[in-house]
């Protein structure tokens, strides 16, 4: 017996020895540096754990089939917008340049022409996509990262079960394990599946059905296309603004959003991501509908540019929009996010804006709904502050959750993607890019809403903070790169 430990000791040292080797030359390639350095101090702490952990959660590989459908349906739509004229850039000087970047990420043109309404209630953005609904003649096409039918999204789901009654194609997806993460979801799928809704998990994991990838690869698009002539897009997900969990309504927690209502040209293109998430998750292809109908175009309307971002990119395409972005910025950068965890290249975008003489604040909410989220972005504070971006905490218990920026008086962006490592290499996001300093102005205005509510994080409090909760900071910081 003595004799059998000591063999197994040995093996154990050998593979210890083995593994922390073979990780030192395969962890970085074809990775960022801190996620392959956080990898790295994982496996070197705890080699088989961590060795375990990797494989589970170190590729970003959506699977060959997806990954082609993504890849077809991305070639399709760039032959298809190859054809069309190209709109004039109206704007600053290095517009031009940003919009062909986009382009070249995402396939999809800037189109002028479109009537934009911010919509910052959150029943009232529910109450705004019924209606739509209830008016729809041909087509409705949903896709949201969690979706709920519950007391403020149940009048949603009627609408929808009416429109199928007369004749309406109801299309529904909605991200597998978002949504089960919502209590009530196996009660959910019952209600769907006696409706005649078309509808699809996104992304599901289900090993028992042979479909499994990294399971924190996740769908984290808001769309709502009706008729194909308007389009609903933004940070607000499908559920009531407790998100059905009985410690936010104990705490008086709500999510504070904001969603574009789009009228006009660049709903073809929200339509577009669609129907690639749906022809990659159900094997249709939705084509002849995507060129059935021409949205109208607004003479008085705005210029507007779609891009979906995601890991079967593999160009981090949000994250080269936004720090593009941010380092165009002369005189004034406003930034929402509920989750700011930034990148070594959107930290120095920002603190650099900063440091030239830009106005430059961010809003985030005072206190976080995810622990380690939230201790990861406080690592960030500091530096943030030190350079001298102004930080506004929303006050508790909302949970500022809305996803937009403005740039000086011309260019916002509004979308799914948050400003941290996940949206950036993992989510399958969407963002919509819009020009105009009518536009701006009211997000300026949404912005200047956050700022009444919200006080101001000064250095001066920032570094009384107690050290306990600089030692989470830090250690959570470094979970952020996984």
């Amino acid at each position: 017996m003595s004799e059998l430990l000591i063999v197994l000791g040995a093996a154990l040292v050998v593979a210890d020895y083995v593994i922390k080797v073979i990780a030192l030359g395969v962890i970085p390639g074809n990775r960022k540096p801190s996620a392959a350095m956080a990898w790295l101090i994982l496996i070197l702490i705890i080699p088989l754990a961590g060795f375990a952990i990797f494989l589970l959660l170190g590729r970003t590989d959506l699977g060959r089939r997806r990954l082609a459908r993504q890849q077809e349906s991305d070639r399709a739509i760039r032959a298809a917008v190859d054809r069309l004229v190209t709109e004039p850039v109206d704007g600053p000087p290095y517009l031009a340049s940003v919009v062909h970047l986009n382009r070249n990420l995402g396939s999809l043109p800037l189109q002028a022409g479109n009537r934009i309404d911010l919509v910052p209630g959150y029943r009232d953005a529910v109450a705004a996509m019924t209606a739509e609904v209830a008016s729809a003649t041909v087509s409705v096409e949903v896709e949201f990262y969690i979706a709920a039918w519950d007391d403020v999204t149940g009048p949603f789901f009627e609408a929808l079960v009416a429109a199928t009654e007369r004749g309406v194609r109801v299309r529904l997806l909605f991200d597998h394990m978002g949504s089960r993460s919502i209590p009530g979801f196996a009660g959910f799928q019952e209600r769907l599946a006696r409706t005649t809704i078309e509808w699809h998990p996104m992304l599901p994991v289900r090993p028992l059905k042979g479909q499994f990838q990294r399971p924190d690869l996740r769908n984290h698009r808001k769309i709502l296309v009706v008729d194909g002539r308007t389009a609903f897009m933004g940070s607000q997900n499908l559920v009531e603004p407790g998100y059905n969990k009985p410690k936010n309504h104990e705490a008086g927690r709500e999510w504070v959003e904001l969603v574009a209502r789009v009228d006009g040209p660049t709903v073809r293109a929200l339509r577009a991501v669609f129907a690639k998430d749906w022809y990659a998750e159900t094997g249709e292809r939705l084509d002849e509908e995507l060129v059935s109908v021409e949205p109208a175009r607004h003479d008085d309307g705005v210029a507007a540019q779609v891009l979906p971002s995601g890991p079967g990119y593999g160009t981090e395409n949000n994250l080269r929009l936004f720090t593009t972005l941010i380092y165009s910025a002369r005189h004034r950068v406003s930034l929402t996010s509920p989750y700011f965890v930034p990148d070594e290249p959107l930290l120095y975008a920002v603190t650099t804006a900063a440091r030239r003489g830009v106005e430059v604040e961010l809003f985030v909410s005072e206190e976080g709904d995810q622990f380690m989220v939230y201790h990861a972005q406080c690592s960030y504070y500091q530096a943030l502050l030190e350079a001298g971006v102004r930080i506004h905490l929303y006050p508790v218990p909302a949970v500022l959750h809305s996803k937009h920026f403005s740039i000086d008086d011309d260019v916002a962006v509004i979308g799914s993607s948050n400003m941290d490592m996940r949206s950036f290499a993992l989510n399958h996001e969407v963002s919509m890019m819009v020009t105009g300093s009518d536009i701006v102005a009211r997000f300026r205005k949404v912005e200047d809403d956050y700022r009444a509510l919200s006080r101001e994080l000064t250095l001066e409090e920032w570094s009384r903070r107690p050290a306990v909760q600089r030692y989470l900071d830090n250690t959570m910081r470094l979970t952020a790169a996984l």
